[in-house]
Order: C-alpha cells, then structure tokens, then sequence
C-alpha cells in the first residue's frame, strides 16, 4: 500500500451528474426512434394505419391524438405533457424522417427532407384560464375560450442567418419558437492568423435575406362569456399560431387550444417594470386548435348513450312540448303564452343554406313590450342561464360598436385590429337586450343586420370583413310612457320603427291586469317562492332541472333540422293570405295602417317557429299540429300587439259615445280653426262646464286620430280645418 498518496491522477468513467449529456443524448434517440414506430405502425383498426395514411395525403401537417399516443406507449404522452418544447421538435423530426422513407419506397428516389408540422388533440376536460400558474410554465395546457382580436401575419425568423463584418465567416442561430427571439454571440469564434486584425467584440449582422422564416399570428383569446364569475371582468390570453394554423381563425370563433404555456418579455411593459428583469409577460404557444361548434360549446360536447335513450324516450311523450314549457322559467306565475315563445326561441329553428349562397335564418327573435313588474327581466335572466351560449345586455349601457364590433389600435405594434361585441360573442346563441327602448336609435339600426341577414359587415380603418351574429334576439322594452296606456292608439304605445318590429317574429304586449282573482294567486305564489326560497334540497332539485334543459335544448339543436310536410305548407299559405286579408280590411274600416306590419318576414317567422316545436319532440317533418300552434302564437302575440289601440280596448257603451260626442262638439265651439290653447287649460274649462275628464281626454285622442287636432310643443292643442 506504499506510495498510494504519491502524486497521480485518479478518475472514474461514471457521469458526475446521472442525467449527462450522454444520458439525454440516448434518451432523445430512443424517444425519437419511439415516435417512428408509432407513425409507422400504429393500428386504430386491423390493417388500418391513419397517422400513416394521413402523412402521406397530407404532408404538411400531421394531426396526433394524444390517446392514441397513449395507447402505443405510455411514457410519451407524459413526456410531451411535462416538457413539450423538447418533445415535440423531435416528434416533428420523427414525422418528416417517416415521411422521407415512405415516400423513397414509393417514387423509388432520394427525397428531400421535408417540414412536418405536429398537431396535439385530445379528450380531456379544458382547464379554467383562471387556474393557469406559474406552476403551469413550459407545460402543456388545454383551455377554451372565445377568439376576441386576430393579428396581421408577419414573418418569424427560425434560422437568423450571421455575417461577421471583420472576417466574413458565417453562422446560423436557431431561433426559440413562439414570441422568443435568437441569441446572438458576443464574439466571433474566427482564429487570427500573424498580422491579422482579430475580430471586435460584437462583430454580428444579420443578413436577412439568407434566414429561414415561418408565418406567425397571435391571437387574443377571451373566457367564455358562460364561465365568468358575476361581477367579474373576463381574462384574456395571449396565443401565437405558426405555420398551417395562421389565418385560420376570424374573431368571434368559440376555440378549444392545446399549447406550451410560456412567457416573454414585453416590449412595452410598464415603467415600473422597466429595471426587473424577472417580470415575464404569459403567452400559450398553440400546438393544436380545434373550432367549437355552436351546439357544443359549452360543456362536454359528447353525449352519452344513456342521456340519448332518455332524450328520445321523453320526446317520444305526447306531451312532451307541455313538459317543455313548465320548466321554462317556474318561478313566474302564468304568462303561458310567453314561457311557449321562449321555449321556441331556446330550441330554433333550421337555418338553411339555398343553393345560390343565399342563408335563410333559423334563429327566432321575441319582443316582450309592456308594464313594469310583468317578470319581463326575469324571463331575459332565465334564459342567460338556460341557453347553451347566451350574452346579456342592457339597451343604455350598450353601444352601436360595443353590440356590433369595434376596431382597436394596438398599443405596441400601433396597428388596427378587430374586437367582437356582445352579437358576435353569442354566435350561436342569445343575446338577451333589456330596456330595448332605452336604446339610442343610431344604435340600434346597428342590429338592423345581425338580426335578419346574421352577418356584421365591417369597414372602418382600412378593415373590411364580414363577421357572422347567428344569434337569437330576446329583447325587453316598456312603453314610451312607462306603462302601457289603453286610451292611446298601438303605434303611440310601440314607440319603436317598423323597420325592427318586421324584425321580430313574436311580439308580446304584457299587461298588468288588476283582477281580483288573479291578484290573489299571484300574491300567493310569490310569498310561497318568497318563503321556500332556502330550502337545499329543493334549490339542487332545480339545478339540476335546469342542467337537464340545457343538454336537452344543446342535443336538439345538433341533431334535429326539422322541415314542414306538404300538407303543413299548404294550410300554412292559406293561413298567411287570410292573416293579411284580415290585416287590409282592418286597415280600411280604420283608415290607418297596423303599426306592426305583416310582411313576409312574418310568414318566415311562423315556418321558424314551426320548426322549433317540431325539434321539441326530435321531430324530423314539422306536421300541421305544429303549423296551428305556431299561427296561435303568433296570433295571441303580434296580430294582437297589432290590433290593440284604442279602437279594440275600448268597448264604447251608446251612452258614453253620446258624451264623446258631447265633449267634441264643445272641444270645436272653445277652440277657433287654427288656433292653439293649453291642453291642460281646456281640459279644465270643459270639467268647471260638468264634463268628466276621462270623457273629454278620450274625445281628443279619437280627434287626434282623425286628424281634427294636432298637438304642439308643451301639449298645445291645433283645432285643424277639416
């Protein structure tokens, strides 16, 4: 053992760290290897090999599940999960290199290497982008969300292609993907030769033209409307798309990405954060994009077996459209007829697409006009819960852009993008407007085309586009007067332009009827709400009813397109010549036309509603049951919104037409032709002569009619020449 601690060098062949470079190195080659054989030989059926099949179809891209993935072997799937940014390169490699081979056995020569651009899809739930930490960083995450903002395209270096200007030796540096850019060295690695000038310290130019570029896109994507919290401002997240994915997506699209959560510093962070070098900015780098569809876009899309057998087992019922209507909004007391519109409006009817391009709506817009306290606000909050997609909205708060799209300048890159309103964000579903009459009226010609023709047309800033509002309209509004006033005449009470009444296929006036009996249960039914209200049981009992509505209304929607049998479409033409028969005539005897007009917009609107009570029961034909409820709907909502007015309401007795009369006569001796009085001071000078108010308040709204006066400012009354 002499002379063991003289002077020598020992060593070991064991890795000072057990995950070497060598290590890494046979693990990436073995994973690579893993990838191959997975393109290669993975079987979905038996001699059937779709990852094969579609690479060799579609050489760009190559769309992977990860569930196959994890079938094959179940080491990749949670490599790819925990670090993407070093897996998926490889798989990407692993792709083309397959792709090489494949094609070498079929054209018989050297191919090139070409690009293979791996998509990511899978099953699993999204994640809330509430949820998404720091924890998260350089993981693969799923989320979904609706697409806000779309970018211009630019051009993002891979390869950043370096001349050195002293010595002229080049270099390419490898870009980092998504919104990272290329380190670029200090110094150059050139050796100086005798007399030979060494090179300075950043001796680096980019030389441009010689660099490798892919197309890049970022997108804002924005929380469902559905999963904010109330009260709560909705997040959005930052998304960079490359390659086969850019200008895929327009705003106003439900998304369901997979990326690698990642971060960069941002060029225009605030001030604060100029010095800490720490504070990175959170962006998902999308490696698989999927468009949601208007049916599933909210909750699991999949339905299962069972829920199918008892979907068509309840529509199979005989009063399966009856059950439908009673768990529309429960908790409001009668109101029938409004609880049926909903219901119609919920499911819809089938939107059809002709062959000359044309699009015909199948969504259904209803009107509640009338009285405060008439539960017209409960039945619009009811329906945000119960719809699939639903945005809510107040006329005041709410703009032409904020409703429609607005076009926003960029802080940092200064240039102009397009942002969605609440019509574009209910693509596919409701959008419930309340104090609709509030509303100002440049606003709300801005609806005029997301309501019939389904498209916002945009041109402002140089931005062109048409985005697509297929969105249901449920809209409230009271009377110019606050309530809804029988001595007036229906145009004085429905203070809005016909252009948007034609617009809505159901118009409902709500009256606040003072009845006794009525009254009564009605007191009794909101003390007993008013008194049950805390009990558990019961308040789960109805969320979970509501649960059932909403999967019930989501399948019918995706899997019912109902059309009217023949039978239904001739009853259906005679119906509408007879409604605007009737229409005519009334218009004759009255000297006035109807304040809401029967066009064929109406017709349109009672074969939508056809369909809809027919996709209640998954009925394929709507039959002419469906066509006489449909024509009863409409006729106990807007054939009687058109017909109300002072002529109807008021059933005149002989005697107080005689008093009419009376008062009138009097209203010509006290006003001169042409001459103008306070209506309030005639009024009074008529009562102190033993006239009743009413009587002569009456009298001067049927003149008013007939044009015999004409009021001026500060209610002057004009006694015309006739």
């Amino acid at each position: 053992m002499s002379g063991w601690d003289e002077g020598a060098v020992y060593y070991s062949d064991q890795a000072q760290f057990p995950d070497d470079a060598v290590g890494a190195n046979h693990r990436r080659h073995t994973t690579l290897i893993k990838f191959k054989e997975f393109i290669r030989n993975f079987e979905r059926d038996k001699n059937v090999f779709p990852y094969r099949e579609s690479l060799i179809e579609n050489p760009k891209f190559l769309l992977v599940h990860l569930e196959d993935l994890l079938a094959f072997d179940a080491d990749l799937p949670s490599l790819l999960r925990s670090s993407p940014a070093d897996f998926l390169p490889l798989f990407e490699t692993a792709a083309a290199e397959v792709l090489a081979s494949l094609k070498m056995k079929v054209d018989n020569e050297e191919p090139k290497t070409e690009e293979v651009q791996i998509l990511l899809t899978s099953k699993e739930d999204s994640m809330s982008m509430r949820s998404i930490g720091a924890q998260f960083i350089s993981k693969l995450v799923k989320i979904s969300g609706i697409t806000i903002a779309a970018s211009r395209v630019k051009a993002k270096a891979t390869y950043v292609h370096l001349s050195c200007k002293n010595c002229k030796s080049t270099l390419d540096v490898p870009c980092r993907p998504g919104l990272g850019g290329a380190i670029v060295p200090r110094s150059c690695g050139h050796i100086p030769q005798a007399g030979e000038e060494p090179c300075p310290i950043d001796p680096w130019i980019i030389v441009p033209d010689k660099s490798q570029y892919v197309d890049q896109q970022t997108l804002k994507l924005q929380e469902n409307p559905e999963d904010v919290p109330t009260g709560e401002l909705p997040r959005n997240m930052l998304l960079s798309v490359d390659r086969h994915l850019v200008q895929t997506i327009v705003p106003g699209t439900r998304l369901t990405i997979m990326g690698i959560y990642s971060i960069f510093q941002s060029a225009n962070s605030p001030a604060s954060h100029k010095g800490a070098v720490a504070v990175r900015q959170p962006y998902i780098r999308v490696v698989g994009l999927e468009e949601t569809n208007e049916a599933s876009s909210r909750g699991a899309a999949a339905f299962t077996q069972e829920e199918i057998e008892k979907f068509k087992k309840f529509a199979s019922q005989p009063d399966a459209y009856k059950t439908v209507c009673s768990k529309i909004a429960p908790s409001i007391f009668g109101h029938d007829d409004v609880k049926k519109a909903v219901a119609c409006l919920l499911f819809g009817g089938s939107r059809k697409n002709l062959p000359d391009g044309v699009k015909l709506r199948g969504d259904v817009n209803v009107l509640l006009l009338g009285d405060p306290s008439t539960a017209k606000s409960q039945f619009l909050k009811f329906v945000e819960k119960t719809a699939p997609i639903a945005v809510y909205t107040s006329g005041k708060g709410s703009s032409a852009a904020g409703l429609t799209a607005s076009v926003i300048r960029d802080g940092s890159s200064r240039e102009f993008y397009l942002e969605g309103g609440a019509m574009v964000l209910a693509d596919g579903g409701v959008v419930c407007i309340d104090e609709f009459d509030k509303m100002r009226p440049e606003d709300r010609v801005a609806i005029h085309e997301a309501m019939e023709q389904q498209t916002i047309s945009i041109a402002k800033a140089g931005i062109t586009t048409v985005l697509n509002s297929r969105t249901s309209v449920l809209a409230a509004a009271n009377p110019p007067s606050g309530r809804y006033d029988d001595l007036k005449s229906a145009q004085d009470n429905i203070d809005l332009q016909t252009t948007i009444l034609s617009r809505f296929d159901l118009i409902f006036i709500v009256k606040d009827i003072r009845m006794y009996n009525q009254d009564k249960l009605i007191a009794s039914h909101i003390i007993k709400i008013h008194a049950s209200a805390d009990a558990v049981s019961a308040d789960s009992k109805v969320s979970k009813e509501e649960n059932w509505l909403k999967r019930y209304i989501q399948y019918c929607r995706l899997e019912c397109h109902p059309r009217l049998s023949e039978s239904a479409s001739a009853k259906l033409r005679d119906q509408y010549v007879q409604i605007r028969k009737d229409m005519r005539r009334q218009a004759n005897e009255t000297g006035e036309a109807a304040p809401i007009p029967i066009t064929v917009r109406q017709l349109e609107a009672i074969v939508r509603l056809s369909e809809a009570l027919a996709k209640m029961k998954l009925s394929h034909v709507a039959t002419e049951n469906e066509v006489n409820e449909a024509v009863r709907l409409f006729t106990v909502s807007t054939m009687d919104a058109a017909r109300s007015g002072i002529n109807q309401q008021v059933n005149l007795t002989a005697e107080m037409a005689h008093e009419i009369k009376q008062a009138e006569t009097q209203i010509k001796r006290r006003i001169p032709i042409g001459n103008q009085i306070s209506e309030r001071r005639l009024i009074d000078d008529l009562t102190r002569m033993g006239m009743n108010e009413s009587i002569i308040r009456r009298a001067l709204i049927i003149m008013h009619q007939r044009d015999e006066v004409e009021y001026k400012r500060e209610r002057r009354v004009i006694l015309r020449k006739v």
